[in-house]
């Protein structure tokens, strides 16, 4: 049986390749020594709080490529699905499609009350080591603050 380990602070984050809304495969070692990564696993497109949370990164994409950072958002929707959610919502980052979850069991992206897919942000730096990790729910737009707060920090 195999053991999950949560991705904490200080650890390497895991390489994976998962296909964008664009149609190209992105792989997180492609930004590795080029931009720090803020890597949103959210639950589904279209709904009100994923909807919340996309825009709330929308708004400070500018503020995050001024820090030298990439976002990148994570859900099992298709990539259809993504592309209507990004058109809709003018959504500039990249969005991947994880259908079976495999990236974000790799990331150990629990499931909420063990039925909804989870909301994990995790800042990764230019060596692909996690420098902050946001875990929560119901806290749409603190993914995006605390983020953003790291990386200031980071750049300084």
């Amino acid at each position: 049986m195999k053991t999950h380990r949560s991705i904490k602070v200080g650890d390497q984050a895991p390489d994976f390749e998962l296909e964008a809304a664009t149609g190209v495969k992105i792989r997180l070692s492609d930004f590795r020594g080029k931009k720090n990564v803020v890597l949103f696993f959210y639950p589904k497109d279209e709904t009100a709080g994923c909807t919340v949370e996309a825009c709330t990164f929308r708004d400070a994409y500018e503020d995050f490529r001024d820090v030298g950072a990439e976002v990148i958002g994570v859900s099992a929707d298709s990539l259809e699905s993504h592309n209507r959610f990004a058109g809709r919502h003018h959504l500039p980052f990249l969005l991947l499609s994880d259908p079976k979850g495999l990236v974000g069991a790799r990331y150990d992206v629990r499931k909420a009350l063990g039925i909804f897919p989870g909301r994990v942000t995790f800042l990764i730096d230019k060596e692909g080591i996690v420098r902050h990790v946001t875990d929560g729910r119901l806290r749409f737009k603190d993914h995006v603050t605390e983020s953003l707060e790291v990386l200031k920090a980071l750049s300084a």
